[in-house]
């Protein structure tokens, strides 16, 4: 009886919390469009085989699991069996996917896709959600144009970092100069 409520609770506190759960279906991109997934992308993706974003461009991949997402940046492994729970794919400029020749290649691609990995980690070790948010846009502006980073959803970057949507939203509105102020009122 009691699990029968908690499950109750459970269901009414995702309905509440966050309404908008077909967003695994489609983005909605800052002009207000929707965006498919890249299912073409997500298809070779889940093919099994490996491939490794090309480091000799600034391109990359937000590769969306269930419940959070990861970036693959420049020289990183992706496919294979490492994301065989990958649900979406959102590549970030003009995407270029190699295939590893040697085994050294792979491995020294899937040594670098764990270097970003560790990079999201650290940003999301920070318990202050506003400061997540601004610290993984400030990294993003730092591989890509500002006017690109500004064309990724909000999803894409509340993935990535553990918050809502709303944060992301809010803390680009406001910008890193309202955070910094922020934290001196504290």
């Amino acid at each position: 009886m009691d699990s029968a409520k908690y499950q109750r609770y459970q269901s009414a506190m995702v309905s509440t919390y966050y309404p908008d759960t077909r967003f695994l279906d489609y983005f909605v991109m800052p002009d207000g469009t929707e965006q498919p997934y890249g299912s073409d992308l997500l298809t070779m993706l889940l093919s099994g085989k490996v491939f490794m974003v090309n480091s000799r461009r600034r391109n990359g991949l937000i590769l969306f699991k269930h419940f959070h997402a990861e970036f693959a940046g420049p020289g990183a492994a992706v496919g294979g069996d490492y994301d065989r729970d990958c649900v979406g794919a959102l590549p970030i400029g003009n995407l270029s996917l190699l295939t590893p020749e040697t085994h050294d290649e792979r491995q020294k691609a899937y040594l670098i896709r764990r270097q970003w990995i560790r990079l999201i980690k650290q940003i999301t070790e920070n318990p202050v959600p506003q400061q997540r948010v601004q610290k993984v846009l400030d990294q993003f502006e730092q591989y890509f144009p500002p006017e690109m980073v500004a064309q990724l959803p909000d999803e894409a970057f509340a993935f990535l970092v553990g918050v809502l949507p709303q944060t992301v939203r809010i803390s680009r509105r406001l910008g890193s100069d309202a955070l910094a102020e922020e934290s001196y009122d504290e």
